[in-house]
């Protein structure tokens, strides 16, 4: 039987997450889930897998269970399915983001980019002028990318900031469309660029994984596979599995 894979994140604040992370992990052992999720002041993110209904069970506890409070009850969340446990064990780890940029005047809180649902993707990327751009790191965009995507050539998302610095400018790059994996990064991203005076930052919203699962692939402008954090190593079209050989990723 194959397992449920849910990959989740919210920015939504989190003053006590401390408190959270032991009654989390408890929760999800007690599910007999495995899987990473990191906690911060500024949110949650993880991905986690476990059989169909604990992992039901789990995302409505955490949208709407007494722990968190009706504080993350707008996840972006996406489920897929692997053949065997993607993960060695269950982590809860606490963070000071829970997607590192090391920038503390960029709020996703306060501000982010245009969301772009997936079906409307193709055309927003087509229109003259807009700089396409990867926020993933180069071993990611290396397995996949988008047609006519620009590579920042970054090893961690940290130096998003240095390549933006450097090689972007709000007076000549007035439309630019982001992506990632599930679409957390850039909304750090976005909110950093904005932040630095660019007007019109648009990203995929839920990221490549929403697009491969909505977008057929005879109409996908999606070239190669999508790295993933977990032992599958890399999801395709449809969310199909591509490998299943990997040590489990701290990441």
């Amino acid at each position: 039987m194959p397992y449920k894979v849910a990959a989740f994140y919210q920015f939504t604040p989190l003053p006590d997450f401390e408190s959270l992370r032991e009654p989390l992990r408890n929760m999800c052992v007690a599910l007999d889930i495995k899987g990473i999720i990191l906690l911060a002041a500024e949110g949650i993110n993880g991905t986690v897998a476990g059989n169909s209904v604990a992992i039901d069970a789990l995302m409505k506890q955490i949208q709407q269970g007494a722990l968190f409070g009706g504080r993350t009850n707008n996840l972006e969340l996406k489920f897929s399915t692997a053949t065997d446990m993607p993960f060695n064990r269950m982590k809860v780890r606490l963070k000071k983001e829970i997607v590192t940029l090391k920038d503390d005047g960029t709020d996703p809180t306060r501000q982010v980019g245009t969301y772009i649902d997936a079906r409307d993707w193709n055309a927003l990327i087509a229109r003259p002028g807009m700089v396409l751009l990867d926020t993933r790191n180069d071993f990611e965009v290396e397995m996949g990318t988008f047609a006519g995507a620009v590579d920042p050539h970054i090893k961690s998302f940290s130096e998003f900031k240095e390549f933006a610095d450097r090689t972007l400018d709000p007076t000549r790059d007035t439309e630019i469309a982001m992506f990632c994996t599930g679409g957390i990064r850039c909304e750090k991203a976005s909110s950093y660029l904005l932040s630095r005076g660019f007007r019109n930052v648009f990203h995929l919203k839920g990221g490549i994984l929403k697009y491969l699962e909505t977008i057929p692939e005879d109409e996908s402008r999606w070239k190669g596979d999508c790295f993933v954090f977990d032992q599958r190593v890399a999801l395709g079209h449809g969310l199909a599995e591509r490998a299943q050989s990997q040590e489990d990723d701290d990441e």
